[in-house]
């Protein structure tokens, strides 16, 4: 069974990007699956905080359930053409401390997909991951992208993804990242 750790980096109730991974989750092949993750509850980033009460639950609760993944599929949102902060801010608690950095995500594989309401989906927002996730030493999938645009028309009321081709672009994009995974874990 291939494991994968899946995070919305957005923190609204009623997220496009939490409703994607929600649909990415009931699209996995069989032989895998993949967990439901907020960043919800994981405070900023502050060194001292960390020096006086140590890592939060919430990040370290996250951070095992990582660790312990096969693979770990982020779905970010994108905001001002970049990462959202929230999303950067719950990476960085993860890579602390420094010595628990790698054994978290060195070789790693990683998937990045995303919605938005705007025109370009979050290639932007992907891209701009892609220097941080080298230097955590992941391995990126880069065998089929998927951005969602215009994501308003793509969602129901309740999240529920109704669009049939972005359906069936997510159905073949967890297979792709499903076999990665397989093969980087062999």
């Amino acid at each position: 069974m291939i494991t994968i750790a899946g995070i919305s980096g957005s923190l609204r109730e009623h997220s496009f990007n939490a409703s994607l991974l929600r649909a990415a989750a009931e699209s996995v092949p069989d032989g895998c699956s993949l967990s439901v993750n907020s960043i919800r509850g994981i405070p900023l980033y502050d060194g001292d905080v960390e020096a006086s009460d140590g890592i939060p639950p919430a990040v370290t609760d996250l951070k095992q359930m990582i660790k312990a993944a096969d693979g770990l599929l982020l779905v970010t949102p994108e905001y001002n053409n970049g990462i959202p902060g929230v999303f950067k801010n719950a990476i960085d608690w993860f890579t602390r401390p420094p010595e628990e950095r790698m054994g978290v995500f060195a070789g790693k594989p990683v998937g990045l997909i995303g919605a938005t309401p705007g025109t370009f989906g979050t290639a932007f927002s992907q891209y701009a991951w892609l220097p941080v996730l080298r230097v955590l030493g992941t391995q990126v999938w880069s065998g089929r992208l998927l951005w969602v645009s215009g994501a308003t028309g793509k969602f129901d009321d309740q999240g529920n993804l109704t669009d049939d081709g972005v359906k069936n672009q997510l159905k073949k994009y967890m297979a792709g990242f499903t076999e990665f995974t397989r093969r980087m874990k062999a």
